[in-house]
């Protein structure tokens, strides 16, 4: 990784030299700090690493971002593998101490020793493991178009409910649905930042808001109109591509208040909402216990 052509080892390289010529002893001290708590990041790893390895052969361990109020995560892709375990009853754990995997994505998985991050990858790599094929009936057209709504889901429609929850909203919705720690407010205004810089290089934050809008309701209605009055996208029975758009519709559903969206899917695309409430009860009865703080099954959720 670089910044400006320089790595961030050389910055901090020209730092310390900086630094030294200025004061030796602070200097010494700073890298005493950096290399203690570097040593404990260290030492907690391994003992991470040891706790999921304790889980058992061929248990996956998933690690994800804490729970939400509404709904059992804030990240659609968290959703998305946490439901295709269900679906295909994998054994599995939760972690939610170590989040960020070694690619620097939530959600990744440890199996067996192994790291393995990006959820579409892990997908992949546990329905060939477990022989998990919930797509095998598809015919290849209908492969193709499954694998199309997939892409048009995760790598598209994703950016508009980016650019509305961090950038249009500027994180209200996204605070008011997780238990926010007091710290989080300091580093909110960084982290919108930071997404806002990611829509605006992948290009959907350069339109206005009411294009963004636009461009994100025929994302829906080609959702909606494939859709139809079929159980599930691609038929009676539910799918890997279920998984990937339980994942995102679900954050409209229960994480977008005052969003457009869901305005959308509650008067335009309702198929959609039925649909979502499909998928929890099939795959979430625990659906209120997964939430923080839990809540009665007697409360709609």
């Amino acid at each position: 990784m670089s910044f400006l052509g320089k790595t961030p080892l050389e910055y901090a390289s020209r730092g310390l030299s900086w630094l030294w010529k200025k004061n030796k002893y602070v200097t010494v001290g700073v890298v005493t700090v950096v290399a203690t708590f570097q040593s404990y990041n260290y030492v907690k790893k391994l003992q991470m690493r040891q706790k999921w390895n304790e889980a058992g052969w061929d248990v996956v361990v998933l690690h994800i971002f804490p729970r939400g109020r509404f709904c059992p995560n804030l990240s659609p892709f968290v959703l998305k593998l946490e439901t295709y375990l269900r679906m295909a009853e994998i054994p599995h754990q939760v972690d939610f101490l170590d989040p960020i995997g070694p690619k620097g994505k939530c959600p990744w998985i440890t199996l067996n020793g192994e790291e393995i991050s990006d959820s579409q990858l892990i997908i992949e790599r546990l329905g060939e493991k477990y022989n998990k094929n919930f797509s095998i009936n598809l015919t290849p057209e209908q492969l193709a178009v499954a694998r199309a709504f997939q892409i048009m889901n995760d790598e598209h429609l994703y950016w508009g409910l980016i650019v509305w929850r961090y950038v249009i909203d500027a994180g209200h919705a996204f605070v008011q649905c997780f238990e926010v720690p007091f710290i989080f407010n300091v580093f909110l205004p960084f982290l919108l930042r930071k997404y806002k810089s990611m829509a605006l290089t992948q290009g959907i934050a350069l339109h206005g808001n009411d294009e963004i809008e636009h461009i994100i309701e025929e994302d829906l209605e080609a959702i909606s109109v494939y859709l139809g009055d079929k159980p599930f996208l691609m038929g009676s029975e539910p799918c890997e591509v279920d998984c990937a758009i339980f994942g995102m519709m679900a954050q409209i559903v229960w994480n977008s208040p005052g969003s457009p969206y869901l305005r959308m899917i509650e008067v335009q695309y309702p198929n959609l909402n039925s649909y979502c409430q499909r998928m929890k009860e099939r795959f979430w009865p625990d659906w209120n216990q997964c939430l923080n703080p839990p809540r009665s099954n007697s409360i709609e959720g």
